[in-house]
This record gives structure tokens, C-alpha cells and sequence, in this order.
């Protein structure tokens, strides 16, 4: 783990483009981001006991982007499973969402599968990683469980800390696992607390209304802090959910592996009938009104995607995401940029016109580049020469031959004006290194 800790510079463009909500609900303070468009049914981000809601910041600009609403929360001090069923169902009502889907990590997955067992008709559908089904084996890791109310909180940010594998990691894993870290330093003595009791709390998930095929599966097969024995009952209890295996990503592969994971987000969205709204993006050109307007338009269907397409249109389409019309895109670009029919053909515009033919593969901006770099060279080629005779050839001066000699060397030169055997002049050498004239 590193000694030190800069945000990463897209968290950083985050931060500034999209809002951070607390309200108070009762007792409880809920703190959470909201981003994309308000008429897709929202994809609801459940962290784990280490997480935030900023932990899933790469997942809302890039959902969002594509016309999908996230909605990232952090888990507020509830001390009981029953607590948290309650508070969670109130502050749906609050913010008025009455239909969900939920993607849990770890203690987030436990939480979400609790949710769709108790209020059954609120979720559609679940994504889970890392996820497990009942708490006693955290319960016998921590026999310290009665008096975590009064623990303080150094101590307890060592024991979550504690849980994550330690050891050398993959660069990616690395920077995900030093940003939760600084996540936990957020957290109040009562926010962590409240999560162990989770943790500890005698509870297991029971038989669920939601059908299988409702369901997606996303584990990491490396290391993690949940036991493989926990993940493998979590599959073994729903047999015809969707698997996403992810080769390596540690806890946190939403961070570590964010393109895979928002890959089988968006799959699995499509496949459970959401519909994005691409075209309530501010920046993203509406269908038909660009080169790529007709394929952006597609990203909403609600017919099933195959892999391959889904990772075209992902390398095709890298537009900005939002959520209203109120609120700034994610992309940093201006919405002009977006389109080469509304590129100028200046000499400042050619570099990023060739970045975009090559990066979107967009074959009408390379032509055009071409072009205006062929017809640059060929005036440049063209208009040089002529400048220079120009230059030099006028009505007062005429060439005239001079030869003069040069350590043995002889080069022709020009004369201005006067007679031409006059002008010209042979120098002898002298071995002083002057020169005579004859």
C-alpha cells in the first residue's frame, strides 16, 4: 500500500460536475449522489462496509453518459437489519423512486438481497458482487461485537482495514484499494460501528419473489476479504442468475475494473427492460443529426445486446454524461466537438480532427483532414518558389556572372547593374590567404 494519496484526476472532474445530496430522514442522515436522467428507473449502488458513496463514481459517469440514471448512497448508522429495511424503503419514498435496481458489493450485496426480500414489489432486479447470505461468519470472527458501540474509532478503522488482503497487488488494484482507504478516514466513529453491527448481527437472506433470470452474479476469482466458501453459496442459492466472472479485481472491482463491470451493468440493464434515454443527455446529439446520432440513438433498446456489439458502441461513443437538462454534461468537451460537420478547416483545427478520426474511427472527419492536408502541401509546395523569384527578380537589377575563386573552389554569384566583363573578377590567391587581383 502506498504511503500517500492524491485523488485520481476523473474523481477530482466528478467532484465538480455532480452534486453530492444529504438529507436528514428521522434520525437518519442520508448522503448519496443522483445522476442521469429522472425517467429511467434508477440502478441504486449499495457500497461495502470499507465503501462510500464516492466509491462508485466511475460507474455513474459512465452509465450516465449512456443515458442511464445511478443513484450512489452511503449506508446510514442502522444497528439491525430490520432498521435498515425500514430506513432504506423511507427514503425511496423521499426521493421518490418507487421501482429500483440494486447493484451491491460485499455488505452492500447482503443488504440489497435483504431489500428484495422484504419489499419485493420495489426491486426488479439485483446485481451482486462479492456478496454473501448470512452473517455468522462474521459473527465468529468478532467476539468483541457487544461493545463495538464503545469502541473507538482508530481501532475500529484498523479492524476493516485489517480485512483487506494485504500483499503486493496489480497497479489498478492498488490505486482502488488506497482510495477506499481514504474513504474510511471519512467515516465517523458511529458510521463504522453501525456497519459491523451489521456484520455481526445473526441474519441470512431468505427465498426471494424476484426470479433468477433477474439476477447477475459479478465475483472476482482473486483475492478478496469474502471467503470463496460465502460467494460459492450465494450462486449455488440462485442457479439460473447470469454469471460475470472478473479475472482479477480484488474487493473492489468496480474501481479496479470499471470497464468490465459497467459492461455487465449496462448488459444486464438491457436485459431486464430498462431503457436508456440517451437522448436527455445535454452533448449527445440527437438521431440522425450527426455521423454518430443514428447508432447513439440505439443505446435505449430494449431488445437483448450481444457482447460484441455492446463493446462497439462502448468504443464508438464516447460521449459526456448527465442526468437533467439542468445539469452540466460529464464531458468535458463542448457539444460542438462532437459533431465534424461543425468543424472548422483551420490550421488549429486539424489536430483534433485527426484525433477524433482515429480514436472514433470516423472516416468523413479523416477524409476531410486529408484533404486539407494535401491541399496545404501542395500551396506550400507551390507558392515557395514564386515567392522567392519574386524576391529577387527585378526590373533594376539583371544577373550578371561573377566567378570567384575560394581556397580552389569556384561558385557562380550575382551581380547587381553595370557592365558584365566589368563585374567580373578572378581573385589568384596568395599564400598570406589574401588575394590579387588581375
Amino acid at each position: 500500500m502506498k504511503g500517500g494519496f492524491s485523488a485520481p484526476g476523473d474523481y477530482i472532474y466528478f467532484k465538480s460536475q455532480v452534486p453530492l445530496h444529504k438529507i436528514p430522514i428521522g434520525t437518519k442522515q442520508w448522503r448519496y449522489y443522483d445522476f442521469g436522467p429522472k425517467v429511467v428507473p434508477p440502478l441504486i449502488c449499495l457500497p461495502g462496509t470499507a465503501g462510500t458513496a464516492d466509491v462508485y463514481y466511475k460507474q455513474i459517469m459512465a452509465l450516465s453518459m449512456k443515458g442511464y440514471r445511478v443513484i450512489s448512497v452511503d449506508i446510514p448508522c442502522v444497528w439491525n437489519n430490520q432498521e435498515w429495511v425500514q430506513a432504506f424503503e423511507k427514503f425511496l419514498d423521499v426521493i421518490d423512486v418507487h421501482h429500483i435496481h440494486l447493484y451491491g458489493t460485499s455488505l452492500g450485496g447482503f443488504l440489497a438481497l435483504l431489500f428484495a426480500q422484504h419489499r419485493p414489489r420495489r426491486v426488479k432486479s439485483l446485481v451482486l458482487s462479492n456478496a454473501f447470505l448470512e452473517t455468522k461468519y462474521f459473527a465468529a470472527a468478532m467476539p468483541w461485537a457487544p461493545v463495538v458501540g464503545w469502541t473507538p474509532s482508530f481501532l475500529l478503522k484498523r479492524y476493516v482495514l485489517t480485512g483487506i488482503p494485504s500483499g503486493p497487488h496489480e497497479p489498478f488494484i492498488a490505486d482502488s484499494v488506497d482510495f477506499v482507504v481514504a474513504q474510511v478516514e471519512t467515516l465517523s466513529r458511529e458510521d463504522l460501528a453501525s456497519r459491523l453491527t451489521l456484520l455481526s448481527d445473526a441474519a441470512s437472506v431468505g427465498p426471494l419473489m424476484l426470479s433468477d433470470s433477474f439476477i447477475t452474479i459479478m465475483d472476482t476469482n482473486d483475492k478478496c476479504a469474502i471467503p470463496q466458501q460465502l460467494k460459492d453459496h450465494v450462486s449455488e442459492r440462485y442457479p439460473g442468475a447470469r454469471r460475470a466472472y472478473i479475472k482479477s479485481g480484488g474487493d473492489f472491482p468496480f474501481l479496479s475494473r470499471p470497464d468490465e463491470i459497467n459492461l455487465h451493468l449496462k448488459l444486464h440493464l438491457r436485459r431486464v427492460g430498462v431503457e436508456a434515454r440517451e437522448d436527455l443527455v445535454p452533448g449527445i446529439p440527437k438521431a440522425g443529426d450527426g455521423a454518430d446520432g443514428g447508432s447513439g440513438g440505439g443505446a435505449g433498446g430494449s431488445g437483448e445486446p450481444k457482447d460484441d456489439q455492446e463493446k462497439t458502441d462502448d468504443a464508438s461513443n464516447p460521449d459526456g454524461p448527465s442526468s437533467n437538462e439542468g445539469q452540466p454534461p460529464l464531458d468535458p468537451e463542448s457539444n460542438d466537438s462532437q459533431n465534424p460537420d461543425n468543424q472548422p478547416l483551420g490550421d488549429d483545427s486539424l489536430p483534433p480532427l485527426l484525433l477524433k478520426a482515429f480514436f472514433e474511427k470516423n472516416e468523413v472527419v479523416l477524409a476531410t483532414s486529408f484533404q486539407h492536408f494535401m491541399l496545404k502541401f501542395f500551396v506550400l509546395y507551390y507558392q515557395l518558389p514564386v515567392s522567392l523569384l519574386t524576391l529577387y527578380i527585378k526590373d533594376e537589377f539583371r544577373f550578371v556572372v561573377g566567378c570567384f575563386r575560394f581556397g580552389g573552389g569556384w561558385r557562380w554569384a550575382m551581380a547587381a547593374g553595370g557592365d558584365d566583363q566589368s563585374r567580373c573578377s578572378r581573385w589568384v590567391p596568395e599564400r598570406g590567404g589574401g588575394g590579387t587581383r588581375e
